[in-house]
């Protein structure tokens, strides 16, 4: 079945199943290969994605239930300047393997959108279903504080 859905600003239409998860015909049928697998089950949040503004585990939506326009990791700065969560995670030196980085950095640009001066709390709260194996924490919290500042600035 044809379907017609709006990725990055951009309208694209796919010919798959209303069953295929998001996350696979982003990778598979448009090759936005940002988007990562980690365990098919939304339990580690490296598939995070917007959809409509808000992040959602693409490994758990279905095609035919997509409600919104989605924005992925390749589309959340602009092709002259990175997202200020983006700009944050390189200034705070947050990825050591990077495999979860992009569905943090969705994560993280989610919550600064509905929070703009989050507390840790905050933080550990909004960030709690995405997994690090590194363990690099802090410096995601540090890094969302930092993109916080930023984006106050202008």
């Amino acid at each position: 079945m044809a379907f017609s859905l709006t990725v990055n600003g951009e309208r694209r239409e796919v010919d798959l199943p209303g069953d295929v998860p998001l996350l696979w015909v982003l990778r598979d049928a448009l090759d936005l290969t940002g988007t990562k697998f980690g365990c098919g089950v939304a339990a580690c949040g490296s598939c995070t994605v917007h959809v409509d503004g808000q992040a959602v585990r693409s490994c758990q939506v279905a095609l035919a239930d997509v409600w919104g326009g989605v924005t992925t990791i390749e589309g959340l700065g602009t092709p002259d300047a990175m997202h200020a969560v983006q700009a944050a995670w390189v200034e705070q030196q947050v990825a050591q393997c990077g495999y979860c980085q992009s569905g943090q950095i969705m994560q993280a640009a989610a919550l600064l959108a509905e929070t703009p001066a989050p507390s840790d709390d905050d933080i550990d709260a909004a960030m709690q279903g995405n997994l690090c194996r590194c363990g690099t924490y802090p410096r995601i919290r540090a890094a969302i504080h930092a993109a916080a500042a930023r984006l106050s600035e202008g």
